[in-house]
């Protein structure tokens, strides 16, 4: 194919009074302008969509404007191979074996552009959400039900194709079928930004500030600012990998981050990813349950020192406490899927604003009392040279625990409705949201430090720096409490997600696996209910407590998760996938860049895991 032009065909609606016009024929080299005006609704939207497709795909595009096509009109421009026919469904019918070029459905335009087979099964379905159906008519070669998607007007949609065509993809329309609303959701920039936010800020922002007070004045703060700046480029680089071969039009769509690799990496890296993709996802239910029960057991001990004196010996364990976050987890992690957690998502991003802003206040309250600013360029000392070494490194661990969010960055784009393109959106919400974390991260880490200098504790809020007032810190405990089971859950959804459909896949005739069976409780509406649902995630949710409870140590499990999973999740597999989707060919300057930054976070998060294990050890056997 030397060259695709698009060709379509404007219509009046029958009621408005127009007759239909044969005088508008003419070339429109990319225009289409004031005949445009008269189209249909969501025609402009389909041809926009239709010119940008083939434009990028380095294709020479012309727009023409006339009544029903017919062989002798065509024969008019011999220069054009193809003709992409735009028209309503009582027009589509066409039959192109006079045609001297093939006329196309845009349909059939995405699915030659994309080269690839869109082979996710769906039923004839009707519209049984309620969403807006629109005609549309295609031909396509093969029997088989096929799952398309596609934005057209203000809608995504789907498109069932149960007929087989007589003649290949390109030739001729034989069918007429109806687009139904399906895809992600009716997310916005607003809820994508409550879901990264709360994924976000977690328990890594309460670790900041002790990890400023190791790296000190300066590589503390310009620390934080760079893995921003490396966190905005990952999920940049990612939103263009949610649909391809087109980032905006694209027919395959990664709903999941291992559905990605798997595309554009193969199924090697595919299965290397899901080992580190899973164990991430796990290691943040860990370290949820340790920071719950240490703000949990933080309400109790400053109750404790408000009665008793800041002297007394107000010690509580964290094992209780752990098994009552699990408990609630148990009860929470039965919320079906992700797309039923914006009300979750937004609760725990408010208690996560709620939390900051108190220990910021608390840290400037403590500057103001002491009169001065402690601290200093070097951090805090140590014994040796090569304490310092490993607090440093221990210190760039939990900072990159603190940004990354690529692991859920596609269930969060899953979510967002279409147009705009789910990748303009999804990168508005995340450059959006980690500029208001950085903030965050900077106020509470630089003022905490500045508060306590040397003596700066490993959690701010829980660590107990602050005694009073009292109501205040049990109120943020709580808020980080409330935060860490909406959070526990936004990283396990997906683990949830990916091994149910895994365990659906390979046994589909097991009822224990696919049944769901009606559930009533006392004063509560009645709800489905899946018996290896509720079995797989009480056992996950157990499994997680228990390794907390061996390893409760809140910033050595932080270095160690933060620095194993930044580099291979949040950089390498994002980069490789970028080059994969734009074409990006070797040694060009733009993969020159990425490839730097690579392996430069590469030998940091190296370092920073070295150190990070050495604490964790030297606390478990100290």
């Amino acid at each position: 194919m030397r060259k695709l032009h698009n060709f379509f065909s404007t219509l009046v609606d029958e009621g408005s009074g127009r007759e239909e016009s044969d005088d508008g024929e003419g070339l429109d080299d990319g225009g289409g302008g004031g005949a445009c005006s008269q189209l249909r609704s969501g025609y402009l939207h389909m041809i926009n969509q239709m010119k940008g497709l083939i434009t990028r795909a380095g294709k020479k595009v012309y727009t023409l404007v006339m009544g029903k096509p017919n062989p002798a009109k065509l024969a008019n421009f011999p220069e054009c191979d193809v003709f992409v026919y735009v028209s309503c469904a009582q027009t589509a019918l066409l039959d192109s074996k006079e045609f001297l070029s093939p006329v196309i459905t845009p349909f059939e335009a995405m699915i030659a552009f994309s080269r690839s087979e869109v082979v996710d099964k769906t039923t004839d379905g009707g519209d049984e959400d309620g969403r807006e159906r629109v005609p549309c008519s295609w031909a396509i070669a093969g029997g088989g039900s096929f799952n398309y998607q596609t934005t057209h007007a203000n809608s995504s949609f789907v498109c069932s194709p149960p007929h087989t065509a007589e003649n290949h993809l390109t030739r001729t329309t034989r069918s007429l079928r109806t687009f139904t609303a399906a895809g992600g959701g009716g997310g916005t920039v607003w809820t994508a930004m409550a879901h990264i936010i709360t994924g976000v800020i977690g328990a890594g922002v309460l670790s900041l500030a002790w990890s400023t007070a190791q790296l000190g004045w300066i590589a503390g703060p310009l620390t934080m600012v760079v893995l921003a700046a490396i966190t905005i480029l990952s999920a940049n680089l990612l939103c263009d990998c949610y649909r391809s071969p087109d980032p905006e039009y694209g027919l395959t769509i990664n709903r999941s981050y291992t559905e990605a690799i798997k595309l554009y990496l193969g199924e090697n890296s595919k299965r290397f990813c899901v080992l580190i993709f899973q164990e991430s996802l796990y290691g943040c239910g860990i370290a949820y349950t340790i920071t719950a029960a240490a703000s949990v057991k933080a309400i109790e001990r400053s109750d404790c020192y408000h009665k008793e004196g800041h002297e007394a010996p107000c010690e509580y364990g964290d094992t209780l406490y752990m098994l009552l976050f699990g408990a609630v987890q148990i009860v929470v992690s039965q919320i079906p899927d992700f797309h039923n957690m914006a009300w979750l998502s937004v609760v725990a991003a408010i208690m996560s604003f709620s939390y900051s802003f108190i220990g910021l206040g608390l840290g400037i309250a403590k500057v103001i009392e002491n009169g001065e600013i402690k601290g200093s360029i070097g951090g805090v000392s140590a014994d040796s040279a090569v304490d310092k070494l490993w607090l440093i490194l221990q210190a760039l661990g939990d900072i990159a625990f603190a940004y990354p969010y690529s692991i859920i960055l596609f269930e969060i784009q899953d979510t967002l409705k279409t147009p705009p393109p789910e990748n303009q959106t999804m990168k508005k919400a995340s450059t959006a949201s980690i500029c208001i974390t950085t903030c965050f991260y900077l106020c509470c880490g630089c003022f905490g430090y500045a508060a306590f200098g040397s003596d700066t504790p490993g959690n701010l809020l829980t660590g107990f720096g602050f005694y009073e007032p009292y109501w205040l810190i049990d109120f943020a405990n709580a808020c980080i409490i409330l935060h860490l089971v909406g959070g526990y859950q936004v990283y396990s959804q997906p683990l949830f997600g990916f091994t149910e459909r895994w365990f659906s896949e390979k046994f589909p005739n097991n009822g224990f696996v696919n049944n769901f069976y009606p559930f009533k409780l006392p004063l509560l509406p009645a709800f489905q209910l899946n018996p290896f649902r509720l079995c797989f995630r009480t056992f996950y949710v157990v499994s997680t407590t228990v390794i907390a409870m061996a390893f409760p140590y809140f910033n050595q499990v932080l270095g160690v998760l933060g620095a194993f999973n930044f580099w291979p999740l949040a950089i390498y597999f994002p980069v490789e996938m970028y080059f994969v989707q734009r074409k990006i060919r070797a040694w060009t300057t733009q993969w020159v860049v990425l490839q730097t930054i690579s392996y430069a976070c590469l030998i940091v998060s190296i370092l920073a895991f070295v150190g990070s294990v050495e604490g964790l050890v030297a606390a478990r056997w100290s």
